[in-house]
């Protein structure tokens, strides 16, 4: 004979077989009550609310009103790129124009170590009604300094391959470019603001409104899609050298920073959080200014861009965390994004504004390797 509470179990057995049975077989019953949809219901969303917040019509064509229609951010399309790379550039260009800037006419600005050849420039110009400006990147900006002990530099890299570190005997001078010298290209010395561009990316939805302006007017200062940890073995003095900076110049940090998204502990240790800066929309002056420059300039005298591999990822990270406030750091959401491996995929009603064809399933935003709940975390 059954006691009550053998009953009560076997309720529960039977309670609980249906629920996994419904959930494997009905996706959205699996939705719905999946613990963590359920613990909002209780704690409120994990997300951050901000980036929620619809854009304002006004930013939006073609029904924005006349005197924001015709009003247009100092920007422009910045890409860094190879003769070599020209098909690739133009697959991420004609996703550009046909999803954003057909409808905005900003200009292009490519940059090359070496010229860029008449069939690479003709190809570009053919997609796009806007302005193109090429440009060469001067020699001292781009090779290593005659300073770096070549034969410290080399063993690094030949250890780093041995060790299967990605991209390890790679990218070096690009990364200190991008890191410290691509904003002060003469071709951009007229600009405010950009959006990188790279070869073979995605881009998954229309961007029906100006995120120039908007940086601009939220007084913005960095842009980004993807938030992601860094390799560690690429970077294993940075943070120490961060932490020298600091030390030496302690009025350049910003109050209200995003320390909270770089360390727990108050700036003792590294998270190795980046934003991932092959996707970027930023203010060229926040490079340009004071405390961005002696940042670079510090790091650049250690000689890690070479001894290690330091990227212009955590670099760029570290220096907008530190030197503006977190509120003009911001998450674009509404961009659908992808660069091998990683991609970004709007959810719900955003990916249903956008037009999006990305699976959300596959976005990179809570998996175990993404640092954007720390961003969320700043302003919950």
């Amino acid at each position: 004979m059954m006691t009550p509470m053998r009953y009560i179990l076997l309720v529960l057995g039977v309670i609980i077989s249906i629920h996994y049975i419904m959930s494997f077989t009905y996706e959205e019953y699996g939705k719905a009550t999946f613990i963590s949809n359920i613990a909002e219901k209780w704690t409120g969303p994990k997300s951050n609310p901000l980036y929620k917040i619809p854009v304002p019509d006004e930013y939006c064509k073609p029904d924005s009103p006349m005197h924001l229609q015709d009003r247009k951010a100092n920007a422009s399309i910045v890409v860094l790129v190879r003769n070599s790379e020209l098909w690739g550039i133009m697959s991420s260009m004609k996703q550009l124009e046909d999803r954003f800037n057909r409808k905005f006419q900003y200009p292009y600005v490519f940059l090359n170590d070496e010229p860029f050849t008449q069939s690479f420039q003709d190809h570009i110009r053919a997609l796009t009604n806007a302005t193109v400006e090429f440009g060469l990147i001067p020699s001292d900006h781009w090779h290593q300094p005659s300073w770096i002990d070549e034969e410290r530099a080399s063993k690094s890299r030949d250890d780093m391959v041995k060790n299967d570190v990605i991209y390890g005997g790679r990218y070096r001078n690009m990364c200190r470019f991008n890191s410290g010298f691509f904003y002060r290209h003469e071709l951009l010395q007229k600009y405010r603001y950009y959006w990188r561009v790279e070869p073979d990316i995605q881009l998954f939805c229309d961007v029906d409104y100006d995120p120039f302006l908007m940086m601009q007017d939220q007084k913005k200062v960095y842009g980004f899609t993807i938030a992601i940890s860094e390799i560690p073995a690429t970077i294993p003095t940075l943070w120490d050298v961060v932490k020298s900076f600091i030390d030496a110049n302690p009025d350049s940090v910003t109050p209200g920073n995003a320390m909270e998204f770089l360390s727990d502990d108050g700036g003792e240790s590294y998270s190795l959080c980046h934003f991932w800066s092959n996707f970027e929309i930023a203010d060229l002056d926040f490079w340009r200014g004071e405390a961005y420059s002696k940042f670079f300039e510090y790091l650049d005298e250690q000689g890690g861009f070479y001894y290690e591999r330091w990227g212009d990822a955590p670099v760029h990270s570290i220096g907008a965390a530190l030197f503006a406030k977190k509120e003009q750091i911001h998450f674009f959401n509404d961009i659908g994004y992808q660069h091998d491996p990683f991609e970004h995929c709007p959810q719900g009603d955003v990916h249903t504004k956008g037009k999006c064809w990305c699976d959300p399933d596959e976005s990179v935003d809570y998996q175990i390797y993404s640092c954007l709940d720390r961003y969320d975390k700043l302003f919950s």
